[in-house]
């Protein structure tokens, strides 16, 4: 019998001490990583556990996979057993261990691995793990209009929990949008984003089925102030006005649902937020043959250093009375005048967004552009009135493409002894 909190870096270096490959799982028990590995490992583990889930004001990772994920039963109790199967996995995997406590990766020699095994010998990564519930697991949906309520959860719905209302020039595919469940899995190697992302799907056969999926290779928005501001694939730094985890009154206030947000049936809410995920691709070619004095009077900031127009620093709050020969500086149309709080009562979002590049479509054009991530406290008087705002207006609209939309609930974190969605179903 292995030791149930044996490190993949430790299995990885038993295997590469000369050990049969039938006999790793019998014989590891007795092998741990070293202090400089143990430490370096501890110092990459983001708490599972918490008064929020992590993976939201967690500082922003490097890689991300996305999965949304139908549920293909009508069992109510191979559900909630899947959920407590994958929260058992999830907190082992954000640890650095693997997804079974009876050993690396299996029973025996002549069953399938517990454990797929591509993540053994890396780091946790700061790996997170965040769930969250679509508005088809309690009804109807705009995938489904006619489901059933299959779980006996619709009267538990929170009424901010819909489907998203169609925005000017886009053209929403839908095989790769909803979902009655998500997975965000976001660290800082993309093998061990992925290798969660898998063994959650495995454990979950016959369960649930991946409705569609998104990989991200570098971060568009800093949730932190110790972040440098990082860049999007149209070469302008994204997120420089973004919330802060250090902002914790303006997290109170934009995204975290409150006892009052929910009438008695949906307080699992509580202390919960909503994400909202819009894969945008963006329309590389034509952009990189537009002047540099349009992209910036598209984006209102600088290509260079990213001060608002008008100004000379990244993080000077934007003038939007600065004129130039009776013009202002920064346009009517431009991104940052139309994305601010002061156009919009005020309201703010956490973005937590990626870069993707997918190939080439069937022409020849780069497949790429933004998968937008933000949580808010109440998607429909926060994430809706602004992008009906920046559809309509917003110059750079012209260069996007967005084609896959969703909006989840996400649960509160989770205390000692919980599981997923353990408030929602009991």
């Amino acid at each position: 019998m292995t030791d149930g909190n044996v490190s993949r870096r430790a299995v990885l270096g038993a295997a590469g001490a000369g050990l049969a490959v039938g006999g790793v799982a019998g014989a590891v028990g007795g092998f741990s990583a070293g202090s400089s590995e143990g430490a370096e490992a501890t110092d990459q583990v983001v708490p599972f556990r918490g008064a929020h889930q992590a993976g939201i004001v967690t500082e922003a990772q490097d890689r991300l996979h996305f999965a949304a994920f139908d549920v293909i039963t009508d069992s109510r109790d191979d559900l909630i057993d899947m959920l407590k199967k994958w929260t058992s996995a999830a907190e082992r995997m954000t640890r650095g261990e693997t997804t079974v406590e009876n050993g690396a990766l299996g029973l025996g020699d002549y069953v399938p691995p517990a454990d797929t095994g591509e993540a053994l010998g890396l780091s946790p990564a700061h790996l997170t793990l965040t769930v969250g519930f679509g508005p088809g697991l309690f009804g109807p949906n705009a995938a489904d209009p006619n489901r059933k309520d299959r779980f006996g959860i619709g009267g538990r719905k929170p009424a901010a929990l819909a489907d998203l209302p169609a925005f000017a020039a886009e053209k929403i595919e839908p095989s790769r949008s909803f979902g009655d469940i998500c997975i965000q899995a976001c660290a800082d190697d993309p093998q061990v984003a992925v290798h969660a992302i898998r063994n959650l799907a495995r454990i979950g056969v016959g369960v649930v089925s991946v409705r569609w999926s998104q990989l991200g290779f570098g971060r568009t928005s800093s949730t932190t102030r110790s972040q440098e501001t990082p860049r999007n694939m149209f070469g302008f730094k994204d997120g420089t006005a973004n919330m802060r985890a250090e902002d914790s009154e303006v997290a109170d206030e934009w995204v975290w649902v409150g006892q009052e947000d929910n009438p008695p049936a949906a307080q699992w809410m509580t202390g919960g937020t909503y994400l909202v995920a819009r894969r945008i691709r963006m329309d590389i070619e034509p952009w990189d043959r537009a002047h540099l004095l349009e992209q910036e009077n598209i984006v209102g900031r600088t290509k260079g250093e990213g001060a608002p127009l008008g100004q000379s620093n990244e993080f000077d709050e934007p003038d939007f009375n600065i004129t130039s020969y009776g013009a202002p500086m920064i346009p009517k149309t431009a991104h940052v005048r139309l994305a601010h709080p002061s156009q919009h009562g005020g309201a703010q979002l956490l973005r937590r967004g990626y870069n993707f590049t997918d190939g080439s479509d069937g022409f020849g054009h780069l497949d790429a552009g933004l998968f937008f991530i933000a949580f808010n406290r109440d998607t429909f008087k926060q994430f809706v009135p602004i992008q009906h705002e920046l559809s309509r207006k917003d110059a750079m609209t012209e260069y996007l493409i967005p084609n896959a939309s969703a909006v989840f609930a996400v649960p509160p974190g989770l205390k000692d002894g919980e599981w997923w969605g353990q408030h929602l179903f009991e």
